[in-house]
């Protein structure tokens, strides 16, 4: 696909609603964080995401196409880490050291994951934590007001 030539399919709008759907569009997290995207759906069909700037989309959200199709987004396997433990202290001062280091981050019971990093890893067994490599979709937190993480400087 050419990128100057106009996309026919264009989703325009993400929806409140849990739908029916009609399409899915399987996208990893770093595309999911686009509001202007030329991709194509899990079918092959091309489209175009035409949404408002700073949209994250998340897996099952739902996205309405200009002509009125319904399509649910599910989120991509990728390579990540998941870095376990049983303390919840631990868990705590992992977290703080990766947020520190602005790294996205999802939580679970006892179980930290982000995008594979080696560095990052070593940091996480060097504080105590078990860590596996594997494929998953990754969710990270949205940030504690909503949007991420935004300040005036580069990373």
């Amino acid at each position: 696909m050419d990128a100057t030539d106009p996309v026919e399919l264009q989703i325009v709008e993400r929806l409140s609603a849990d739908l029916p759907t009609r399409a899915t569009l399987t996208l990893p997290f770093d595309l999911r964080q686009k509001s202007r995207l030329r991709t194509r759906l899990d079918s092959g069909e091309e489209v175009g995401l035409f949404l408002p700037r700073g949209t994250v989309l998340r897996h099952g959200d739902r996205l309405r196409t200009a002509d009125g199709r319904v399509i649910e987004v599910r989120a991509a396997p990728e390579t990540v880490s998941t870095a376990r433990t049983d303390e919840p202290l631990l868990l705590a001062r992992a977290a703080y050291h990766l947020g520190n280091r602005h790294v996205a981050l999802e939580i679970g019971p006892g179980w930290l994951r982000y995008l594979h990093d080696h560095v990052l890893d070593g940091m996480a067994r060097e504080l105590g934590l078990t860590v596996i490599d594997e494929q998953a979709p990754f969710e990270p937190e949205a940030g504690a007001y909503g949007g991420g993480h935004h300040h005036g400087h580069d990373h």
